[in-house]
């Protein structure tokens, strides 16, 4: 829940720069951030992507707005940061390795895809991106139970074979809950036809940041994305029961997110 002396307005979208938008926020407030920012000349075609003349400058450019982010994370809550390797971009290592020594690290996300993309000639092809989650405070929220795999009846039957269990109903219980998940997540990736589509081009699936949101919050809690693009980290938020609040400097993708939050709605 939101302190009371959080005087914000929020489920909306605002359009302006992910550093000062976000320095306009109290502290502590947001339960979780989900952010996923440029990742430096690696969609080449795109303005946002290639406006820094050196990885030293993006770098610096991550250390203000990361920090800023933090601040406004609440002693408990966790920062999801995404980023993606490979033989040209691989910025990411050394953002990583830079946040990691300003903030306390808390786990490494590797989110995989299900299919490959960009064929290689020389080296495998890249199938997963990354999302560091680093946290404010020494203790979080974080709801296992809320990210479980289910088991199909099948596989359910054939553990309750084993024998080493002498409580049966809650093993019963245990395999009907679904398996715990793992920091490997497995979500396919949004392909050119899929109807979740709209017009960005790093478009994340739906299903993914909702597994965040759903481990990281409780019904009300606050979400913040400095990077709100198509909305998608808005829409699971909404579908969640929580609060939010995105950022988006370019005002087509801001388009795009309030019609896609207004269609949800219909």
């Amino acid at each position: 829940m939101l302190p009371d002396d959080a005087l914000m307005k929020t489920n909306q979208i605002i359009q302006g720069d992910a550093l000062q938008e976000l320095q306009k926020l109290p502290d502590s407030v947001a339960q979780a951030i989900i952010a996923d920012p440029p990742y430096f000349n690696v969609l080449e075609d795109e303005a946002w992507d290639t406006q820094w003349k050196t990885a030293e400058d993006y770098l610096t450019w991550c250390d203000g707005w990361v920090v800023q982010s933090m601040r406004v994370l609440r002693d408990d809550g966790l920062a999801f940061i995404f980023g993606q390797l490979g033989k040209r971009e691989h910025t990411f290592l050394h953002l990583m390795s830079r946040l990691t020594q300003q903030h306390q690290f808390h786990d490494l996300i590797i989110w995989d895809r299900a299919v490959g993309y960009d064929e290689r000639r020389d080296s495998f092809t890249p199938q997963y991106e990354m999302v560091l989650v680093i946290r404010k405070g020494e203790r979080v929220k974080f709801n296992k139970d809320a990210v479980r795999v289910p088991y199909d009846a099948k596989t359910i039957e054939t553990y309750l074979k084993d024998k080493r269990y002498k409580d049966m109903d809650a093993r019963r219980a245990h395999l009907e809950a679904g398996k715990f998940a793992t920091n490997i997540l497995r979500v396919p990736s949004l392909k050119g036809l899929s109807k979740e589509k709209c017009g960005h081009p790093s478009q994340k699936p739906i299903a993914l940041i909702e597994k965040l949101i759903a481990c990281a919050t409780d019904t009300d809690d606050l979400v913040i994305d400095p990077f709100l693009g198509s909305g998608t980290t808005a829409a699971a938020a909404q579908r969640r029961g929580r609060q939010w609040i995105g950022i988006e400097k370019d005002p087509t993708y801001v388009q795009i997110a309030q019609n896609r939050l207004q269609e949800s709605l219909l």
